[in-house]
């Protein structure tokens, strides 16, 4: 059996085992909200519903100061009708100061019964964004399906995969009190391997660009272990992050979950700069077969290069992207540029945004030796005058340019 044919095999298996995952944790381990975790004190908790609604009229609209500040905000007084659950066809009126809505409008609307006092409490949780998403979906789907054809259609069945892989072992494992930084590196192996061979096969030319990927997943969360705690980040920069621990009532291991994150957050840009150096080293040698282990490298890296160019600026300016807000935010700030940068909240965003291109940077080296061992057979005659004077002028060739 040739190499590339027990790797897959082998990778077959871990696939398998992994997709059973899910059921083997939920045996194994409790969840953290156990019974043995409750309170023996006796606590009356708020009753909370959130519910499809719509606004039948808009009785007024004005500006109001928030107090303590000397912002202003809109408020509105509104009259809606509930459309789902036990109280579907009801109306009522609230006054509204999160996000202005119009007649006809489509929200959710949050009922509250306070558990002490019993009072009722009406507010808008967030306006119906159902069918803007569904468009959006559909005209990616659409768009991946004319231009991309065959190959558009395994994508999007690789992407389908991923997201099952999310929400049904990556959030479950962690959730269950499996550590987030190694689920986190599974799954992210699991994807990678998942997404390489729906996408292009069980190819040599795949497998090579899959092990180049784990490989630099394994050396990026060793990289971002030792940063993340060099630099004493706790993963509480978030709201998210507070919400979630006093959901889970602090059993969690946010470090690991900032960890498991930075992983799963620079896969994308890893996938395409690892499968286009595999497929570079296999296109150089189809073309020139007679050229050597050592020539083919030397210019598949010379492709990398330009495209770790391209992706590192896009990578950077993706987390900027992203982080705009926090930007704006400091912006505004009279505090010192150092103390600025370093806040948690700056210093995580700063800290991904390296660990991602840094993986980036690694994986193409790695792939491109990996590619050319597996790929490109060994030369038994060593290398003729012809090779070392191609080797000469691409030397020369670097030099000048």
């Amino acid at each position: 059996m040739h190499l590339y044919k027990k790797i897959t095999f082998s990778i077959a298996v871990l696939l398998l085992m992994m997709t059973f995952f899910p059921t083997i944790a939920h045996g194994a381990a409790a969840p953290l909200t156990s019974s043995a975790d409750t309170p023996t004190t006796e606590v009356i908790q708020d009753v909370v519903t959130t519910v499809e609604a719509k606004v039948l009229k808009v009785n007024s609209n004005s500006q109001q100061i928030i107090p303590g500040t000397d912002t202003s905000s809109d408020r509105q007084s509104l009259e809606v009708e509930v459309l789902e659950g036990a109280e579907k066809g009801n109306v009522v009126d609230f006054d509204n100061d999160y996000v202005v809505l119009k007649q006809g409008d489509l929200f959710y609307l949050t009922k509250t019964i306070v558990g002490e006092t019993g009072q009722t409490f009406y507010s808008v949780s967030d306006p119906y964004r159902m069918n803007v998403i569904f468009f959006c979906v559909a005209l990616f789907v659409l768009l991946v399906l004319i231009f991309g054809g065959k190959q558009g259609l395994r994508g999007l069945i690789s992407l389908i995969g991923s997201l099952i892989l999310v929400l049904y072992v990556l959030l479950p494992g962690i959730l269950h009190g499996y550590s987030p930084i190694f689920i986190s590196i599974g799954v992210a192996s699991l994807i990678i391997i998942v997404g390489s061979y729906v996408t292009h096969g069980f190819t040599k030319t795949t497998t090579s660009a899959v092990i180049g990927m784990i490989t630099t997943v394994a050396v990026t969360s060793l990289l971002a272990y030792l940063l993340v705690h060099a630099s004493h980040l706790t993963g509480f920069d978030t709201e998210e992050s507070v919400y979630l621990n006093f959901d889970t009532r602090g059993h969690l291991d946010f470090v690991g979950l900032l960890l498991g994150g930075m992983l799963i957050g620079f896969l994308g840009v890893l996938y395409d700069a690892a499968i286009g150096q595999a497929i570079a080293v296999e296109e150089l040698h189809h073309v020139a077969p007679h050229l050597s282990r050592s020539v083919i490298f030397k210019r598949a890296i010379r492709i990398g290069k330009e495209h770790i160019g391209a992706l590192v600026n896009t990578l950077a300016i993706a987390y900027v992207g992203v982080s705009l807000p926090l930007l704006l935010l400091f912006s505004t700030s009279h505090a010192p540029l150092m103390q600025i940068i370093n806040k948690e909240s700056f210093s995580t965003e700063i800290i991904r945004a390296m660990v991602g291109s840094i993986g980036l940077v690694l994986a193409v080296p790695i792939t491109t030796l990996l590619s050319v061992l597996i790929l490109i057979k060994v030369r038994s005659d060593g290398l003729n005058e012809t090779l070392q004077q191609e080797e000469k002028q691409l030397e020369e060739f670097h030099h000048h340019h």
